[in-house]
This record gives structure tokens, sequence and C-alpha cells, in this order.
């Protein structure tokens, strides 16, 4: 059974974005992707909305008449493996996959001790210039000649995160919508420039609220009243780019499996990393068969159960260079549906979380790209 969809690398995903912009500039950051060409202008702002999968705005297209209002005419492009934030953002801002990139999930191994890295809190130990060493997709249209700007709150200037990301760029932080347009059509007026907008608020709401609740569709009204503003806002020849980095679905306590209630899920996993949706198992010596083969019983149809090998064979993260294969689990866990796998002692908060994302399905995978 495969319900999953595959990523678009090179073609149509979220990494592909910047080098598409960068040829609609008269630049070059890369080779520009076959699926998303987009007109010249002289500039361009793109705004990602955290957690707006393209299948949710079509479904609730009616809380957000200026955004659905784009859709005709212009197919969706995939987020890439794992559909998670910190793996999105490191694509779209360096333009590589995450096999090469290295921020591979939620949660994820530094190799070499039993420790996980979180990837959106960080850790002081864990240099972002070593785990992600490429120069960005940002620093590289820089280079190019191009002016690039990252508008973004300002508690994330410094975090690991934007330094393995998003470093190369000038940062403006702006913690209101307010701020945020003002500074956009500030940075845009600038010719052959791209200017990168973030708003994480609908991604929280999700995962508190899940998307089927009355506190997601407001907020989706109101993202979509931003980014009408900010249309409006821009000068006219500045082009506007509307994206997301992934979707999410809401996982009901009944589609919900806690390892620490399954002992055998247990054996011979060394360190569970990855997320609800997307594990990462990182196994004792010897013991990834045996590993693989629990899970595939216990989960069933329930979940994709692959070898780090079968999931890297699959395409799922593109070319995986060698330091960033250790950081992959030895098994993968991809969820199908809307099962969440969970460990209330390793990770309790995500038993707290309504709305989640990072596996394969349409609802994760598919992202609206959105040009006005």
């Amino acid at each position: 059974m495969s319900d999953f969809l595959e990523p678009a690398y090179g073609e149509r995903s979220l990494g592909d974005v910047v080098p598409a912009v960068a040829a609609a500039l008269g630049l070059r950051v890369g080779e520009p992707p076959t699926g998303l060409v987009l007109p010249e202008a002289s500039a361009y702002v793109v705004f990602l909305v955290d957690g707006l999968g393209a299948r949710l705005l079509e479904r609730y297209a009616h809380a957000a008449p200026f955004l659905s209002g784009l859709l005709p005419g212009q197919p969706p492009g995939t987020s890439g493996v794992p559909s998670t934030t910190a793996t999105s953002l490191t694509s779209l801002g360096t333009a590589l996959t995450p096999g090469a990139h290295g921020l591979v999930g939620f949660t994820s191994r530094v190799p070499g001790t039993d420790r996980l890295l979180n990837a959106l809190l960080w850790d002081k130990d864990v240099d972002p210039l070593e785990w992600q060493p490429h120069p960005t997709a940002f620093a590289r249209l820089h280079e190019a000649g191009g002016t690039v700007t990252v508008v973004n709150k300002r508690e994330f200037a410094r975090s690991g995160l934007t330094v393995a990301a998003h470093r190369g760029a000038e940062y403006v932080g702006a913690d209101k919508v307010g701020e945020r347009i003002a500074a956009a059509v500030a940075a845009s007026a600038e010719p052959g420039s791209l200017t990168y907008l973030y708003d994480g608020d609908l991604d929280w709401t999700g995962h508190r609220y899940g998307v089927a609740s009355s506190q997601w569709l407001q907020q989706l009204a109101m993202i979509d009243a931003e980014a009408e503003q900010l249309r409006e806002a821009l000068p006219g020849p500045v082009r506007l780019l509307v994206v997301a980095d992934h979707g999410m679905i809401d996982s009901p306590p009944a589609s919900r499996l806690d390892v620490d209630e399954h002992a055998e899920l247990r054996d011979g996993v060394a360190l569970l990393g990855g997320e609800a949706r997307f594990r990462h198992l990182y196994c004792h010596g010897g013991a990834v068969a045996d590993v693989a083969a629990t899970w595939t019983e216990v989960l069933g149809d329930r979940a994709e159960v692959l070898t780090r090998s079968a999931a890297i064979g699959r395409g799922w993260f593109g070319a995986v260079s060698p330091a960033v294969l250790p950081r992959l689990g030895d098994v993968i866990v991809a969820c199908r549906g809307d099962l969440a796998v969970l460990s209330t002692t390793t990770f309790p908060y995500e038993a707290k979380l309504v709305g989640l994302h990072g596996s394969l399905t349409a609802e994760e995978m598919l992202i609206p790209i959105l040009l006005s």
C-alpha cells in the first residue's frame, strides 16, 4: 500500500523556491528548478506561512478568500522529508535537500553521542556552522548581486536554526504583523531583492487546537488578511510569493500509540528521535533487522517502517552526504492516516498536541506556491 507523496526535489519543492526567485531576478544560485518558473520582476517577497498545507487551504477556502482566490492555475509544490519546520526552513534557505543540509527532523541524533539535537531549540554544544556547513542560497544570492533580507521575530535572530538555514541575509526583527509588513515593504524597495517573511502563528494554533478547530479557522482568516494587506502595501512591480513549510493533520486519542505501553518496541532501540509522525529509531549494534520487524508487526499498515538504506533508496531525503548519514535513524517510521507514535516519558509535550505533521501524506506534504 502506498498513499505517500514523494518529494518533488528539483522540480517544485520548497528547496526550489530561492533558485526560481533568483532566476526571475536575473541572477543565479544554482540550477533553476524544472517545474517552478517565475515571472521576471524587480523584487520578490516570499511569505512563508508555517503549517498552511495546500489541502487545508483548499478545504477551508471560505476562511481565506484572498489566498484561495490565487489557487486556480497555480499547482502546489511539496515539502521535503520529513515534512517538518526545521527541515523545511533549511531547505528553503539553502536550496538543498535534507540529505545534503543535514537538518533531518525536529529531533535527530548527534552522531557519536546518546543525545538528540532539537533543531528548533538547538543545543549550545552543537555549532550550527558545523552541523550545516554549506553556504546558504541566501548567501549565494547576495554574492551574485542580490539583496536578501529575513524578516522574523527578534528572538530568532541568533538561533541555531537561523544560523544554519538563513545566514548570509540581513536580519530584521519584527514581532508584530504591522512591523513585519512595514519591514517587508521597505526591504523590497531595493531592486534585485529577495525578502523572506515568516509567520508561525497558524502552526502554533494547529498544534494546540487542531486544524478542525474554530481557533485555527480564525487564525487562518487573520493570515489571509495579513497576506492581502502585504500585497496591497507592496509596489506593483514587486511580486509576492506565498508558500508554506508543510501541512498538518489532527490525530485523535484513539489513533495514538504510546511506545512506553509496548515494551517490545523498545527492544534494540538505543534512542528514539524524530517526532510523532516521523520517528527515527537509533538501534543497538546488530538490532536493526529485529527492530524493523517488530515495529512492522506492531504497526501493520498504519505506518511505513523502513531501514535507513531503504528510505534513502526511496529518495526521501535526496542524496545523503556521509556526515548526515548517522543523523538518520537506523530504522525510519513514517505514519499513515492519522496515527501518532508517542513516548509520554521521552516527549511528554507531544501528547498535548492535537495537530501534527512530519510524514508523507498529501495533507502534510503538499504546500501552496501562490504568486500574486
